[in-house]
């Protein structure tokens, strides 16, 4: 047919596009951009992104409902849900656990939620949105993950559930978090979104709790541009996820579908009238936090980089251990959590104390010499403007979050930097400490 014609012409010009636009440009030192993450990608991603966007699918349709059975299988687990972003991952994740069908573990508002200040305020804000109380714990420098013993000390009668984040890559103790949650029937949430392929005890991170969460922004793992994912391993869950990701509404039929149930017009709702169509029955408060079919036609592709992406991940990550670690007596260097394999998202760095540098002299010479950093994350967010007045409670004190806030950067470790790149920035450090 004429049209399958044009449309293999137009991807065949797609892919002689990317080899013209996107062909990677030689490294010049002190010219090109040592960035700390970015997008990596060939011309199979753009040929699907147009390839889909020529269905004309403008909402989520076949290719997200293949992503979530690819991402499923990955992790092996009951479901995946698509969302439109990290950060909506992080907040259904915590709504689901609000829903009433969960009975006497449904979390309400006062209840408390254990968590570290020293992360992404993504992380902290479904916390705060759906009335829940932060407890926050201390983490130790060199994991940057939270202190097990102290999460022990911070559990009491109102505590209902564990929300951490895996540090840039690296896995929080899931042994004993995962111990703790279930002695004290505590639901266990991992924020996996900067450690896409980090394994604990070689499972994969994002396995071990009642749920999970991904973010597919162009820092991450692997992007679709702006998406996430909530997972998990129990059904009734899923349908909870779903609900909230879609309207609030209490049918789960497909798009497209109907009736999946066979109970569309027999059932009774809340006040509505006896038969109501399900289709338009409303069990929570939700949200639409869809994805649209182009994004996760991307996000097929990168999946099947993956497991180059985190190679290249941890060969950066090695190439800079190596090169820095003459410099460990001035500079603490990031320490693997126990048990694990992790896929790191960035190589993290802290200043010793009583140096004759600072932090900020330090990643002040890196930047002027076009070495992207970033502080790790929020520092401590309870410092943070948006977090000063919240209700909350501090378990102990935290002064290694404030130790980080005042003294951590890390630089990047992504798939896009070659050897040319990672020797390049060895050589900037090896500069400022031979001048300092």
């Amino acid at each position: 047919m004429k049209h399958e014609e044009i449309r293999s012409n137009i991807l065949h010009l797609v892919e002689e596009y990317y080899k013209e636009k996107f062909i990677k440009k030689p490294f010049i030192p002190g010219e090109s951009i040592v960035r700390y993450a970015g997008r990596v990608f060939d011309e199979r991603e753009l040929m699907n992104l147009v390839d889909s966007s020529l269905d004309f699918w403008l909402t989520a349709g076949p290719h997200a409902e293949a992503f979530e059975n690819e991402l499923a299988e990955f992790f092996g687990v009951e479901d995946a849900a698509l969302v439109n972003s990290g950060s909506s991952a992080n907040l259904i994740a915590i709504s689901a656990l609000t829903s009433p069908r969960l009975l006497d573990r449904q979390l309400k508002p006062g209840d408390e939620v254990i968590t570290v200040a020293s992360g992404f305020p993504t992380t902290l804000a479904p916390i705060v949105q759906n009335r829940l109380i932060p407890v926050f714990v201390d983490v130790s420098v060199g994991t940057y993950n939270a202190n097990t013993e102290i999460i022990e000390r911070a559990v009491s009668r109102k505590t209902k559930a564990i929300f951490l984040a895996h540090t840039l890559g690296n896995p929080f103790d899931l042994g004993q978090v995962k111990d703790i949650a279930g002695k004290h029937n505590l639901w266990l949430i991992e924020d996996n979104c900067d450690a896409l392929g980090s394994r604990y005890e070689g499972k994969l991170t994002g396995t071990f709790g009642d749920l999970s969460t991904l973010s597919f922004y162009p820092a991450h793992h692997i992007t679709m541009g702006e998406g996430g994912c909530v997972i998990t391993d129990n059904e009734d869950l899923a349908k909870i996820i779903r609900s909230f990701r879609d309207w609030g509404r209490d049918c789960y039929c497909a798009s497209g579908e109907d009736n999946t149930c066979g109970l569309r017009f027999s059932q009774q709702h809340g006040d509505l009238p006896s038969g109501y169509d399900h289709k338009y029955v409303y069990s929570h408060i939700g949200y639409n936090l869809k994805v649209t079919d182009m994004q996760a036609a991307i996000g097929r592709e990168q999946l099947k980089k993956l497991p180059e992406f985190i190679e290249k991940r941890k060969q950066n990550f090695n190439l800079l251990y190596s090169g820095l670690e003459k410099y460990s007596d001035r500079i603490i260097l990031p320490v693997a959590t126990t048990k694990s394999d992790p896929a790191w998202f960035g190589f993290v760095i802290t200043v010793r104390e009583e140096q004759a540098f600072s932090r900020t002299s330090l990643v002040q010479y890196l930047n002027d010499n076009k070495i992207h950093t970033r502080n790790l994350f929020a520092g401590n967010l309870i410092r943070q403007p948006a977090f000063r007045n919240i209700e909350k409670r501090v378990e102990g004190d935290l002064n290694n979050t404030d130790f980080i806030m005042n003294n951590t950067f890390f630089i990047g470790v992504y798939p896009g930097l070659g050897n040319e790149e990672v020797n390049y920035v060895l050589d900037k450090f090896n500069e400022f400490f031979q001048q300092h």
